[in-house]
C-alpha cells in the first residue's frame, strides 16, 4: 500500500511538473522580453502544489530529497557555467572576481550577520550561520544579464566566476560555524581539504577523460560526444560525494577544465548542457517551492521582513560597492553588479544542512533562509532582463 502511495505521489510530481514546464515553454517568448519569470512561475507551482495547498508534492524540510535536488541542480549548473570560461580567461579576468570573493563575500556575510542579530534578535552564533547560508550568490536568477552578449564582457566575467567559486568556498565557513555550535562531523579543516580535493578532483577527472578521447585507441562518435561530457560531470559528482569533497568547486573546476583542453567538447555539450541544467533548475524551484507552506512562516514577524528586504537592497549592493571601488568599472556596471547578487541553491543546501545538523535555532535559521530565498528569486528573477536591456547599444569592454 506504501509503495503504491509513493507510486501515486511520484507520478503526481511528474504530472505537475510536465504541465509547468508546458506552461513555461509556451510563454518562454514573452518571459524574455519582460518581467514574466519561468523561475517565479515554477516556485508558485510549488507552493500551490505542495502540502500546504493542494498536496501533490508532499515534502517537508526534515526529509533529504529538497536538499538532494537543490544540490544536484546546483552541481549541473557550476558544471555548465564553468564551461563558459578558460583558464587563460581566469588568468586575465580574476581581478574584478577576487575584489568580490575576497572583499565583497565577507562584507557581505559579516553584514548579514549583523542584521540577523540586531533587526531579528538572533543569536551570534546562529547569526553568523544565516550570514554564511546567504552570503553565496546563484547566476541562474540573473541568466538574461550572464548570457547576454550585449552586456559587457567584465560584468557577466564577474558574476560568473564569482558565483562559481563563493558556494564552495562558504562551505568551510558553513563547516567551521556548525562545529561552533556543536553540531557532530562538521570541521574547518575537513572543509577545507575536501575544498582543495574538489578542486584536484575536477581538474584531474575532466583532463584523463579529455585526453583518453584523444588516444589512437578511441574515437568518440559525434551524437556521443556530448554523453561523453555528460558522464565526466556524473564521474566528478559520484566521486566527490563517495570522497566528502568539495562537488561545487569540483564542478565548476571540471567545466573549466573542459572548455580550456577540449573546444569540440564544449561545443558539443553545450546545447545538452543548457538543457539538463535548466530541467534540474525548474525541478529544484517547484520542490523548493513546496517546502514553503503557511505553517512555515506562521510565526514571521515584522523585522523578519524588514531582515529579508535590508539583505536584498543593502547587504549584497553595499558590500559589492566597497569591494569595487576604484576599480574601472563604469557606474552602471556597479550598480548592476551590486544588485545581482541572488541567493539560490547553495543557500537551499546550506539551509537543509543547518536543518539537519540540529544546531540551537536551527528552524529559525532555515524559516529567514526561506523567506530570503524566496523574495530573492521573485526580485532577481523579474529584473534581470529589463537590467540587461539597459545594457543595449553600449560598446563591449573587454
Amino acid at each position: 500500500m506504501a509503495t503504491a502511495l509513493q507510486l501515486m505521489l511520484a507520478m503526481s510530481t511528474v504530472l505537475v511538473f510536465g504541465v509547468v514546464l508546458l506552461i513555461a515553454a509556451l510563454i518562454s517568448a514573452r518571459a524574455q522580453r519582460g518581467i514574466l519569470s519561468t523561475a517565479v512561475l515554477f516556485l508558485m507551482a510549488g507552493v500551490v502544489a505542495g502540502p500546504g495547498l493542494l498536496d501533490l508534492l508532499s515534502t517537508t524540510p526534515s526529509r533529504r530529497v529538497p536538499s538532494l535536488v537543490a544540490e544536484v541542480a546546483l552541481f549541473a549548473v557550476l558544471f555548465t557555467d564553468g564551461m563558459h570560461l578558460t583558464l587563460t580567461q581566469l588568468r586575465s579576468a580574476w581581478r574584478l572576481p577576487g575584489r568580490a570573493l575576497f572583499i565583497g563575500m565577507p562584507l557581505t556575510l559579516v553584514m548579514i550577520a549583523a542584521l540577523a542579530h540586531w533587526v531579528v534578535g538572533l543569536p551570534w552564533p546562529a547569526a553568523w550561520l544565516v550570514g554564511a547560508a546567504l552570503s553565496p550568490t546563484d547566476p541562474v536568477f540573473a541568466a538574461a544579464l550572464v548570457g547576454a552578449d550585449h552586456v559587457p564582457r567584465r560584468v557577466r566575467e564577474l558574476l560568473n566566476i564569482e558565483s562559481g567559486a563563493n558556494d564552495g568556498l562558504a562551505l568551510p565557513i558553513i563547516a567551521t560555524l556548525l562545529a561552533v555550535n556543536g553540531a557532530a562531523q562538521a570541521s574547518f579543516g575537513l572543509a577545507l581539504g575536501g575544498a582543495a580535493m574538489g578542486v584536484a578532483l575536477g581538474v584531474a577527472i575532466a583532463w584523463c577523460a579529455v585526453r583518453l578521447a584523444r588516444a589512437r585507441w578511441f574515437e568518440v562518435s559525434g551524437p556521443y560526444a556530448p554523453l561523453g561530457v555528460l558522464a565526466i560531470g556524473l564521474v566528478v559528482l559520484g566521486t566527490t560525494s563517495l570522497l566528502h569533497a568539495n562537488e561545487f568547486l569540483a564542478a565548476f573546476a571540471a567545466g573549466v577544465t573542459i572548455a580550456s583542453s577540449s573546444e569540440r567538447a564544449r561545443l558539443a555539450f553545450a546545447p545538452v548542457g543548457e538543457l539538463v541544467s535548466e530541467v534540474l533548475k525548474l525541478g529544484a524551484l517547484l520542490i523548493f517551492g513546496a517546502v514553503l507552506t503557511p505553517s512555515l512562516f506562521a510565526t514571521l514577524r515584522m523585522q523578519d521582513y524588514v531582515f529579508a528586504g535590508l539583505v536584498l537592497v543593502v547587504a549584497r549592493p553595499a558590500a559589492m560597492v566597497v569591494s569595487l571601488l576604484g576599480s574601472r568599472l563604469e557606474r552602471r556596471e556597479i550598480v548592476a553588479v551590486a544588485w545581482f547578487g541572488p541567493k539560490g541553491f547553495a543557500s537551499v543546501f546550506f539551509g537543509f544542512l543547518i536543518l539537519e545538523a540540529g544546531v540551537p535555532q536551527a528552524a529559525q535559521v532555515f524559516q529567514l533562509l526561506a523567506l530570503v530565498i524566496a523574495l530573492s528569486i521573485v526580485a532577481h528573477s523579474s529584473t534581470d532582463v529589463l537590467v540587461a536591456r539597459g545594457f543595449r547599444g553600449t560598446r563591449e569592454d573587454t
